[in-house]
């Protein structure tokens, strides 16, 4: 009896994807990615640059920790809220032109922001670069699964991710350096350029390259409908909502472990935490060997294993040494999970892809939410040490959980 090449064919609840076969031959479109995966550097930049900012924007605006840090929150709300309703409209417009207008919209955000001069403008500047950035990853990814044939995806998603790991570690680091100096605003200006360069080439590349579907205006409720009405897509918006909550309970607080248990200054502690980025570039660069020797179950139970290490030794040796290797080794693990997780998401409904990778990040964001708050709760009454150790734990069933279910999907896949 023979066995289907690409057996996602066979699967009854993936829709045919005859894209990907008659892609097969196709060479991978890197020219488009790389454009990707510098918006995407942008707008993880643009997410993180205030944070080490806080204490001179209270300085600046003559207020106060709390007030200022609305300009972060701000920006989280619009950007969470608005993932459900920029995937749709990538599917029936055209990804790459959804992309590159919401850059152009980022950029002059970001403008907004080099020039606001009072905390109420500058907020509401996050506010709409909220709205800009949110478009970016979840529609590249999508349409980086409509043109890249599965088998190779998850390598090419990897290297698609370096643009956004490079930008969490690089707003981090270029916010806490403008802190330190008079004109602090220039990042906003260097994201500016960045972002409507990005956009410029993206919607170049989307007249020669991408053909809209034009398909007729749907409701969300019916494009997010279509997605869930078939089992496999609600294993992985589970599996991510539940990575969410369990692997950020206890990331969320490392740097205020190390800084209370372990006596490091925040300096040092923000430091060793950037360490994760490279744990994260280490996989991506890895990528193309690893996924091919494990598998995707292999890739979710070794991740998952790694970051309960990591959690485990910083929760009971919160040492710089250990700090340092946790860190790297936490970041390694988490996008050996994630990055499956973001793999299947690509592919849960090929014909609705953009609504279908919103949802799977509209999932991750709540589960980082609940996580985040829960993880709060027990370090109100009990510490950062139980807290650290709950997640180092609750992560396992979540990687050897969705292993299990790519084992029984893929035996669904075999035909009788």
């Amino acid at each position: 009896m023979l066995i289907s090449p690409n057996p996602l064919i066979l699967h009854p609840d993936l829709p045919p994807v005859s894209v990907t076969v008659s892609q097969s031959a196709a060479p991978t479109p890197w020219p488009t990615i790389i454009l990707l995966a510098m918006t995407a550097f942008c707008a993880s930049a643009t997410q993180r640059i205030l944070d080490p900012m806080l204490p001179r924007l209270a300085e600046v605006y003559t207020t106060t920790l709390s007030a200022a840090s609305w300009a972060i929150t701000a920006f989280a709300i619009v950007y969470g809220c608005l993932q459900l309703v920029l995937g749709p409209s990538g599917d029936r417009y055209g990804k790459l032109r959804v992309i590159s207008l919401f850059s152009l919209l980022a950029a002059v955000a970001s403008l907004l922001c080099a020039l606001s001069g009072s905390l109420a403008t500058l907020i509401a500047a996050r506010m709409l670069a909220g709205v800009g950035c949110a478009a970016v990853i979840p529609l590249a990814m999508a349409w980086i699964g409509d043109n890249v044939p599965y088998e190779q995806r998850q390598a090419v998603l990897a290297r698609f991710l370096i643009g956004q790991i490079c930008g969490l570690a690089c707003g981090q680091t270029f916010g806490g350096l403008a802190a330190e100096q008079d004109w602090w605003q220039w990042p906003f200006l260097v994201y500016t350029l960045l972002f409507a360069a990005a956009s410029g080439l993206l919607w170049y590349r989307a007249g020669r390259h991408e053909r809209p579907q034009g398909r007729k205006p749907e409701s969300l409720g019916v494009s997010l409908r279509h997605v869930l009405q078939k089992s496999w897509p609600r294993v992985v918006l589970i599996a991510v909502f539940c990575e969410g909550a369990a692997v950020f309970c206890g990331f969320a607080f490392v740097a205020s472990h190390l800084h209370v248990v372990g006596g490091l200054p925040l300096t040092e502690a923000g430091m060793i935490l950037a360490v994760f980025a490279l744990g994260g570039l280490s996989f991506a660069l890895l990528a193309r060997r690893l996924v091919p020797r494990l598998g995707e179950s292999g890739l979710c139970q070794l991740g998952c294993v790694l970051i309960a290490i990591a959690l485990a030794a910083i929760c009971l040796k919160p040492t710089p040494g250990v700090a340092v290797i946790g860190c790297y080794l936490f970041g390694l693990g988490f996008y050996m999970l994630h990055n499956t997780l973001q793999t299947t998401a690509t592919q849960m409904a090929p014909e609705r892809r953009g609504a279908a990778v919103s949802l799977f990040s509209t999932a991750f964001f709540t589960g980082q939410s609940l996580g985040t708050a829960v993880g709060g709760g027990i370090i109100a009454l009990s510490g950062t040490t139980p807290t650290l150790a709950l997640a180092a734990v609750a992560v396992l069933p979540v990687g050897f959980g969705f292993a299990w279910q790519i084992r029984r999907r893929d035996r669904a896949l075999v035909p009788a």
